[in-house]
């Protein structure tokens, strides 16, 4: 039997076409050494006042990364259902296993959720949710908003993305969208690796798909909540869901052109930041230094921009391996 036939493992305790707010669960089924009939519970919200447009909310793709859920738990808090025309699908924590550890990947079986699409019914754990999303939450969904922050391993400069798409309309769309969102910054993104990613699934629906990356250091300041809750609303406000204005705020357009955007760590080290966030880089300039640590008296790796622009994210902890993403320029937008 073919995945799109087989019927997906996890059951929902709400019902996605029943007006009002009903907080729940995804119940997958786990077994495991401490729980024979266990089961993984991912919490989910539905808010529905009528017909109208579907807005997909999530965060928490990646356990270490907490501004969207700060801002989703806190929207299926307070979201008067009289507010909203149509339906908001909250998701604060999709990779709920790893979310309850901290980790970018879950503890069950490693899986990370922003890789494994369009996941399979019968597969690993994260998978499994994948799965549900792609064929059972995407479907229903007019626009979609993931967010992201660097995590433990990255920090960003704050801003709301959308992809540079072969489909022009479906990307003007987005970027419409992420302009909606009013973060710092904004940017037209181009990844490095796009397959298996929760984005590519939802834009291969003809999904209006917006990210975000707002910080990073595996935890969230209170300039960054601010951002993430608002630009929320915004998005809810843009798609006609929400009543209201947009609250725009200015926002700095970025660019990431190529893959000479990103800069990659060769050698085991002390990372030596030489450049700030935000801070202007010039096409050669000395990004940062990988010290050596197994021996004294080796010069240091410099890690030079390959093009101008500022600095959009940097590594974060002190310490870097071999293939370590280093930083990330951006170029600004006029």
């Amino acid at each position: 039997m073919s995945d799109a036939l087989r019927p997906s493992p996890i059951s929902p305790t709400v019902d996605y076409d029943r007006d009002g707010v009903q907080h729940g669960m995804l119940r997958l089924p786990y077994s495991r050494d401490d729980s024979a009939w266990g089961s993984v519970m991912i919490p989910i919200c539905v808010i529905k006042n009528g017909d109208g447009p579907v807005a997909l909310l999530s965060g928490g793709n990646h356990g270490d990364e907490y501004e969207g859920p700060l801002a989703l738990y806190d929207l299926a808090r307070t979201l008067d259902p009289k507010d909203v025309t149509g339906t908001v699908i909250i998701v604060p924590a999709m990779n709920y296993p790893a979310f309850q550890m901290g980790t970018r990947t879950s503890p069950v079986d490693k899986g990370n959720m922003n890789r494994l699409f369009p996941g399979k019914p019968d597969g690993t754990v994260t998978q499994k949710i994948a799965d549900y999303f792609q064929r059972h939450l995407l479907p229903r969904a007019d626009i979609v908003l993931d967010f992201h922050s660097g995590g433990r391993t990255l920090d960003f400069l704050p801003f709301c993305a959308a992809h540079v798409l072969d489909d022009k309309a479906l990307e003007a769309k987005a970027m419409a969208a992420v302009e909606a969102f009013s973060a710092p910054y904004s940017a037209r993104m181009l990844e490095i690796d796009a397959v298996g990613m929760y984005d590519t699934a939802a834009e291969e629906q003809g999904k209006v798909f917006v990210t975000t990356e707002l910080g990073g250091g595996g935890t969230a300041t209170a300039k960054t909540t601010r951002i993430a809750r608002l630009g929320l609303m915004n998005v809810l406000r843009h798609a006609g869901i929400v009543g209201g204005a947009v609250e725009s705020r200015r926002t700095q357009w970025l660019d990431m052109p190529s893959v000479d955007c990103f800069s990659f760590a060769e050698d085991e080290g002390l990372y030596e930041a030489m450049v700030d966030l935000g801070d202007p880089i010039e096409k050669g300039d000395i990004i940062a230094r990988v010290h050596s640590i197994t021996r004294t008296g080796r010069p240091p790796q410099d890690i030079r921009a390959k093009l101008s622009g500022v600095l959009a994210a940097r590594h974060f902890p002190g310490l870097v391996k071999p293939g370590d993403c280093a930083s990330v320029v951006a170029v600004l937008v006029d």
